[in-house]
């Protein structure tokens, strides 16, 4: 590379991992281009996010202010059983943000002119030159270095990895986010500003406070985030969970305001039946509830010449680690950090992944082991090749 002209990045991606990884280059002085694959906006999607440290660190790398707090503080950790019962109670204080208010940080404070939408990648070229991506408009962009960050259904992936999918853990997870100022006041003392569970044999229920869907963190802004994990048979069942409103098969996922009128019918149901008084008051709270189907993926290698896979592109952990973000944004953090320590740029990348690859295994197994303990399961193993 010529040492006058910065180096160029194309990010495959513009949501989380994406924009962390963006982000945290710019900071070190390369030019970065942002390509996702959605022609729309990516707003309220997802729902509650544990902020841990790494999000924090690379934000504070990239030199990201925030105008508000990022997370709504949790105190006591309860667990109930099903008749609404206190099984046990301990204070364990950690803060909860939301996808939506780290989005809406890191894409304003990215380029506009450098983020384009409607973006669908369909080959990549790479030489001595470095890296040619094409896209399916028949566009493309040439980089000293493309990231893989588009997601578990990553399409980079299936370039330098083919037929390497995620597989199905087996359960399922229903989700839901409800405004503060509609909460049930008999309801809301019990579970405001706290992680609270319901664990019954082979599934298990928790909710905890976010951030409003501007951000805002004042109390009677914020939303109650509900995650409610159950089994599902792959095949018919999950099929049936995973067809939308229009009648779509989704990959793996409902976004919200497009579940079927059956699975939705039958959640509520679920609830009625098998949730404690306050969970049952949430659920029913829930205008638009959404669904995801639990995955494992751990990728082999992380480097491929110029290009690399980060996010859940390369490992998705399941979300009992509360690791997913977290690590999407280490992967950036450590990738900008190796680059600005080595003039060579294919060393820093192999140090890289010396370093990420293995964590990504370890946390990928540890949510496999914590998974299968919650939901009863006994023959699951991460597809890694």
């Amino acid at each position: 590379m010529n040492a006058h002209i910065a180096p160029k990045a194309l990010v495959i991606g513009g949501s989380l991992g994406g924009l962390f990884a963006a982000t945290a280059l710019r900071a070190i002085g390369w030019n970065v281009e942002i390509f996702e694959r959605s022609s729309a906006a990516l707003d309220s999607r997802g729902g509650g996010i544990v902020l841990q440290g790494e999000v924090l660190q690379t934000m504070e790398f990239a030199k990201i202010a925030t105008a508000m707090p990022l997370g709504v503080l949790s105190r006591e950790r309860l667990y109930y059983d099903r008749p609404g019962n206190v099984l046990s109670q301990r204070y364990m204080p950690q803060t909860q943000t939301s996808w939506n208010t780290l989005y809406g940080t890191l894409i304003g404070s990215f380029p506009e002119e450098d983020y384009h939408r409607g973006a669908k990648l369909i080959d990549i070229h790479q030489d001595g030159h470095g890296v040619v991506a094409t896209f399916e408009d028949g566009s493309s962009a040439k980089g000293d270095l493309l990231i893989g960050a588009d997601g578990g259904g990553s399409t980079v992936r299936s370039l330098v990895l083919p037929n390497m999918d995620p597989s199905y853990a087996g359960y399922v997870v229903w989700r839901g986010l409800v405004d503060e100022g509609r909460f049930p006041e008999f309801a809301k003392t019990s579970i405001y500003e706290n992680f609270v569970f319901q664990h019954d044999p082979e599934s298990m229920m928790l909710e905890y406070m976010v951030p409003g869907i501007d951000g805002s963190v004042e109390p009677g802004t914020r939303r109650y985030n509900w995650l409610w994990y159950l089994k599902a048979s792959a095949g018919v069942e999950l099929d049936a969970i995973l067809t939308d409103c229009n009648g779509t098969r989704r990959a793996h996922s409902i976004p919200p305001g497009m579940l079927a009128p059956g699975p939705e019918a039958w959640i509520r149901r679920m609830g009625e039946e098998r949730l404690n008084p306050i969970f049952r008051a949430l659920m029913e709270s829930t205008d638009e509830i959404f669904v995801q189907a639990i995955q494992d993926l751990q990728v082999p290698k992380m480097v491929f010449g110029r290009v690399l896979l980060v996010g859940d592109a390369a490992s998705i952990p399941r979300p009992h680690t509360a690791g997913s973000t977290a690590k999407a944004a280490a992967n950036a953090i450590t990738l900008a950090r190796q680059i600005s320590r080595h003039t060579d740029l294919d060393r820093a990348l192999l140090r890289w992944e010396e370093q990420q690859l293995p964590e990504g295994a370890s946390m990928g197994k540890w949510g496999v082991d914590m998974g299968n303990r919650i939901m009863g399961i006994t023959n699951n193993l991460i597809r890694e090749n």
